[in-house]
């Protein structure tokens, strides 16, 4: 059957030229969309090296002379013992699980402060993200360790002053930060103070659209407080219905500790979804118009080859009148469009391969040209190609098969 099929490609061979031109483009453009959707997709769904389920940050205020309630020749130190209160009476409701303080430290937080992290010659990145938190910062968010440390060890470890950062902070020198636990480190640009690794973390992503390995960040215990403080809390899954509305009504009676009060209160799912908008609106215009280009090649490639099935009524009715099944027919006309595609594929893939190599293509892991990517991606669009011909021939070839071969032959 094969050789027949090739017999009958080569005798119409002006046809199936520009057919098999068209297949190409079609294969190459095909390729493009699937490796920009893959990328993105990938990206999304990496692991994000933290967890913001039933987590809320609670923003402080401090009354001003104006207020009546004002308390005069409040310390710094006052101050420090009032923040501690306040964390304690959070930490003690029956629906809390975890209370810390932070400073440019969250999750989706768009204020930052950098730090140096040094070992020996090795030097971390100039934008590594200084976190200088609480020991429950860790349990808040649960991190975890890349040896298994759980978030109660991490918060022990920090709890006895020494550092947790994440695991891709030397990827630049080919080393994994795992390798040096236990190792002291020189921090902030300090040379006359070391700091203690206690563990490597799994890499905590800025975003979800920014990649884990460029990413990189380092915790610190935080050891004295201030207003300006991030104050995040974790709720008991299950036990976060309206945790909003209930603690804002007893914030008045509570939380009022000296000139401190809790002046809002807002789910990390919505400072989640405010922080990245931006780069959702990116994304969501970018796969629409992905999306419609993928419908006009659905819709040019099944029109293509039903058009084409369609004039062959006639040879469909030849074949029947000569024994031929309707399974037999169909097998034909979808191997002719398959084999056809099959022919270009290889050259499509040479075309997608200098594409990615002159970096026409979407970023992924620093690069534009990974052969598992390409070939993944180029199978993908092989089989979705494969599909609109499979539909393109079999709608057209189903009716065909229906008609009479006396009287599709009379017509023609």
């Amino acid at each position: 059957m094969t050789k027949k099929l090739l017999t009958q490609i080569k005798n119409e061979w002006l046809s199936n030229l520009w057919l098999a031109l068209e297949l190409l483009v079609v294969s190459v453009v095909m390729w493009y969309v699937v490796d920009y959707l893959y990328t993105r997709a990938a990206t999304y769904l990496e692991p994000r090296g933290f967890n913001i389920e039933h987590c809320y940050l609670i923003e402080l205020g401090e009354l001003t002379p104006k207020s009546p309630d004002y308390t005069p020749d409040k310390s710094r130190d006052d101050t420090h013992a009032d923040i501690a209160e306040l964390v304690e009476r959070l930490r003690r409701r029956p629906e809390v699980e975890a209370v810390s303080l932070s400073q440019n430290s969250y999750p989706y937080n768009g204020s930052n402060s950098s730090g140096e992290v040094r070992y020996d010659t090795l030097q971390a990145p100039g934008w590594t993200i200084r976190r200088m938190v609480t020991p429950d910062f860790v349990r808040v968010f649960r991190y975890q360790g890349t040896r298994g440390e759980t978030p109660e060890q991490l918060a022990e470890m920090l709890e006895r002053g020494e550092f947790l950062a994440s695991d891709n902070l030397y990827r630049k020198y080919d080393r994994k930060l795992t390798e040096f636990v236990g190792k002291r480190f020189q921090l902030f640009g300090d040379t006359t103070k070391t700091y203690q690794l206690g563990a490597a973390l799994q890499d905590v992503r800025y975003h979800d659209y920014d990649q884990a390995r460029s990413s990189y960040c380092f915790l610190v215990k935080q050891s004295f407080y201030y207003v300006g403080l991030e104050l995040c809390v974790r709720v008991r899954e299950g036990q976060d219905n309206d945790f909003i509305t209930k603690l804002k009504k007893d914030s008045e009676s509570q939380f009022r500790i000296g000139n401190l009060f809790i002046s809002e209160i807002r789910s990390f799912y919505d400072i989640r979804r405010n922080f990245q908008q931006a780069w959702t609106n990116d994304i969501r215009n970018y796969v629409m118009g992905m999306g419609f280009l993928l419908l006009n090649i659905f819709l040019g490639l099944l029109g293509t080859f039903w058009f084409r099935t369609q004039q062959r009524r006639s040879e469909i009715a030849l074949h029947k009148a000569h024994g031929a099944t309707d399974r037999a027919i169909f097998s034909r006309l979808l191997s002719e469009g398959l084999l056809l595609l099959a022919v270009v594929t290889p050259i499509a893939l040479i075309i997608d391969w200098n594409l990615a190599h002159m970096e026409l293509n979407s970023w992924r892991n620093g690069t534009t040209l990974e052969w598992d990517r390409l070939l993944l991606c180029a199978g993908i669009s092989f089989v979705l190609m494969a599909l609109m011909i499979a539909i393109g021939i079999g709608i057209p070839a189903r009716k065909a098969m229906k008609v009479q071969p006396a009287e599709a032959l009379h017509d023609e």
